[in-house]
Order: structure tokens, then C-alpha cells, then sequence
């Protein structure tokens, strides 16, 4: 019971910041990150995929899984006043809680299984396309080898996605 009431507040604080930090949107990107051969690394991913025709045509869907460098240039020509990027990250948190992280901090913490740290990413598509960019950090239970969510990660993304289609129906 602690955990749903946990996940409820948690649900709470994100959507109001991410209705805050969503002020004045125009167009948004959302890159999804992850390995498929990690578990719950792969829960960012999973996510964009259940946004896939939930969300308005200001909202492009990208699923960088383990490379979010490789779409640096997509991202640039899309010229977005927003990113959003969605990745599991140890946050010493209960598995399936979820953060949003400020681009500054996420060298504070272990996020995913890519090389480039995503620190460095978001400063070079802010400088890059000028937009806003935050991250969605989600606890991960397992990140060992294997594919599937774990069912605390698999309900976690269920309900993040429903949060986001519902937050980003807006824009």
C-alpha cells in the first residue's frame, strides 16, 4: 500500500512539473533510451513506444535505444522548443519510481547503459536547437541480461504512459 501511495504522489509532482516545465511549447521531441538485452534498461523505449498514436503531431516520437547520439541531426532538423528524455536510472528509489531530472544533474546520477553521458547530450542539443530539455529518470529492478520488464517496471511504464498521453494531450 506505502508503494501505490508513493507512486500516486509521484505521479503528482511529475505532471506539475511537467506541465510547468512544458509552458510554451511548440514542438517537443521525446527520445526513449535503453538496451533491449538489459531488463528494465530498455523501459525508456518502452515508453515511447506505448506513446505511439497517443500523442498530438507537435510530439515526435524517437527510439534511440542505446545510441542517442546517433540522432543528434534528426533532433536538430526537427528544430523542437522542447526534449524530453526518457531512460531507467539508479536512484536509489523503490523500482518504478520516477523522476524528472534537470540535464545538470544527471552526471549525479547512473543513468542507462549508453556511452555518451547524457549530461553532455542535453548540453548539445540545447545549444544546438535552443530547447528546453529535462530528463524522466525511472528506477529500474533488474538491468541484467535478459529482455522484458520486470512486473514492477512493466506497470511503472503502463502508468507513465498513460501520464504523459494525458499531460501532453495539451500541447
Amino acid at each position: 500500500m506505502a508503494l501505490e501511495v508513493l507512486r500516486c504522489r509521484e505521479c503528482e509532482s511529475i505532471e506539475r512539473e511537467l506541465r510547468a516545465w512544458l509552458q510554451g511549447a511548440k514542438k517537443l521531441v521525446i527520445m526513449g533510451l535503453g538496451c533491449s538485452l538489459r531488463r528494465d534498461d530498455f523501459v525508456g523505449v518502452q515508453i515511447v513506444r506505448g506513446l505511439r498514436n497517443r500523442v498530438s503531431n507537435r510530439a515526435h516520437l524517437i527510439e534511440c535505444e542505446t545510441v542517442p547520439e546517433s540522432f543528434i541531426e534528426p533532433v536538430t532538423e526537427l528544430k523542437p522548443t522542447h526534449i524530453l528524455i526518457v531512460d531507467a536510472a539508479l536512484l536509489n528509489l523503490p523500482p518504478g519510481s520516477s523522476v524528472l531530472i534537470e540535464p545538470s544533474r544527471a552526471a549525479e546520477t547512473s543513468i542507462s547503459t549508453h556511452a555518451l553521458p547524457l549530461s553532455l547530450l542535453c548540453e548539445y542539443l540545447s545549444h544546438e536547437t535552443g530547447a528546453k530539455i529535462t530528463l524522466l529518470a525511472v528506477q529500474p529492478k533488474e538491468t541484467g541480461f535478459g529482455e522484458g520488464l520486470s512486473d514492477e517496471l512493466d506497470e511503472a511504464h503502463k502508468s507513465i504512459i498513460e501520464l504523459l498521453a494525458y499531460v501532453l494531450s495539451e500541447i
